[in-house]
């Protein structure tokens, strides 16, 4: 019925539909699910935190060249915190439009379906028309027959219903302000060390991208165990990513 933005094209179908597990988890957790749903709380993190990860990385490279033991001045420092920060937030904000945009064009594949249905001259076409946009995941798990009346009684339901304008809706403003919301969140605790070590730009910088490892790592075993996969895989392979880029960007001066 097509997805809500690039990032999440290839969202599992837990994620829209649910397990019994993500639906409990969900319940504790009222006022972020009133704005996201946990995939794209995740998904967002991770983006913005790879964003703030190849700032720091690229940082010594972009302004002090390839020799380590240059010092860093202060003044370096406010306008690394200065970019990351806004890259950051342009992120975010990016990312909300195209919430926003994306869950309209949601409803309008919704409505484009309805149409369709109700311009059909026999059941058959309804029914394949349904097909179409349900056989992908609803073939491994039921039998022919069990789809044939499962489409048939969508059929005769949707006839029945009644377009509705598609439009910006409150929930949309919604999902595009958490998103501005969790991508400045997320990155807060790697900023933390560029006040704590001020007067140590070169250790503020290390320890910044170790706590956006550490932070990359629980995303991803937060994902394994929200889509099902195994955690420690998928917190681990986010972890890699960062271990290479961080191998990438030391032998050149990052």
């Amino acid at each position: 019925m097509g997805s809500r933005h690039s990032s999440r094209a290839a969202r599992p179908v837990s994620s829209r539909t649910g397990s019994h597990h993500l639906q409990r988890t969900m319940s504790n957790a009222g006022f972020w699910n009133r704005l996201l749903d946990p995939i794209d709380r995740l998904a967002e993190s991770i983006f913005s935190i790879l964003i703030l990860l190849s700032f720091t990385l690229a940082f010594r490279i972009i302004k002090l060249g390839d020799d380590p033991t240059q010092h860093i001045p202060s003044a370096y420092v406010n306008e690394l915190l200065i970019g990351a920060a806004g890259a950051t937030l342009a992120w975010g904000i990016i990312d909300g439009v195209m919430y926003a945009l994306m869950a309209m064009f949601e409803r309008g594949e919704r409505h484009r379906l309805l149409h369709q249905l109700q311009s059909t001259q026999t059941d058959e076409e309804g029914i394949q028309i349904i097909a179409d946009e349900f056989d992908y995941f609803l073939e491994p798990i039921t039998g022919a027959q069990q789809r044939q009346m499962l489409y048939q009684d969508v059929l005769e339901h949707l006839r029945e219903g009644k377009p509705q304008p598609v439009r910006l809706e409150r929930q949309d403003i919604a999902g595009g302000f958490g998103s501005v919301l969790v991508a400045i969140i997320a990155v807060l605790p790697s900023f933390a060390p560029f006040l704590i070590f001020y007067n140590n730009p070169a250790l503020a910088i290390r320890v910044s991208n170790v706590v956006s490892f550490t932070a990359l790592f629980i995303l991803g075993y937060q994902w394994g165990r929200y889509t099902g996969a195994d955690p420690w895989r998928t917190g681990l392979l986010l972890a890699a990513i960062a271990a290479i880029m961080v191998l990438i960007a030391i032998p050149l001066g990052g």
